[in-house]
């Protein structure tokens, strides 16, 4: 566990499913956790640190460890409305749609392109951006990057998706750009992600 800004914290851990690591996080004051994944120091981080009320998927595919975590404390998870379907029969969900604010005064966006409940999340009391798969991180390297064509139906028009959602992204205050696949870029993501789709404003 990695406490990259006061009170955002994040780690790794290997998803079985896709046989790499991912990046989780946890908001400590607001107990939130987004796209969490049990940590290496297990459970018993949470009850040292504050358990979470509640975790928050950017996207239907991330509910990860979310129903261990429900099973364990009792919290709520929640995932975009149009991703629902992906959930069925695994627990209960509260949905949220586009433009609602979500505990811990997170604020959803949407990006679509990759997937039609691709979101990103913007939170405030962090200066923070949550990212689903619209754009990760490869291990040891510094730049951004998509995922591989051959995830996407039809790649170029993806991207282009892509970048025309972020790009209305950049008028949000944020700092930290939290990635579900990949480091976040700690302090100066929102340039990063401004040079990843090539805005020159």
């Amino acid at each position: 566990m990695q406490e990259i800004a006061p009170g955002l914290w994040h780690w790794t851990a290997r998803h079985e499913h896709i046989h790499s690591d991912v990046s989780s996080y946890y908001l400590e004051t607001e107990r939130v956790a987004i796209d969490a994944k049990i940590p290496a120091e297990g459970l018993a981080w949470f009850e040292a640190h504050g358990v979470p009320d509640h975790v928050v998927l950017s996207n239907r595919h991330h509910d990860r460890d979310a129903w261990r975590l429900r099973e364990a404390f009792g919290c709520t998870v929640h995932c975009i409305r149009n991703g629902l379907h992906e959930l069925e029969g695994r627990g209960p969900v509260a949905p949220f749609d586009f433009g609602d604010e979500l505990p811990g005064g997170i604020v959803v966006h949407e990006v679509d392109a990759i997937c039609p409940d691709e979101t990103a999340l913007h939170i405030p009391a962090h200066r923070a951006l949550a990212c689903a798969d619209g754009v990760v991180r490869w291990p040891g390297t510094e730049g951004l990057a998509f995922v591989p064509d051959f995830l996407m139906d039809e790649p170029e028009a993806t991207k282009d998706g892509l970048r025309a959602a972020y790009r209305r992204l950049l008028g949000l205050d944020f700092d930290h750009l939290l990635l579900a696949h990949g480091a976040p870029v700690v302090g100066g993501g929102r340039e990063a992600l401004r040079a990843f789709v090539g805005d020159a404003a």
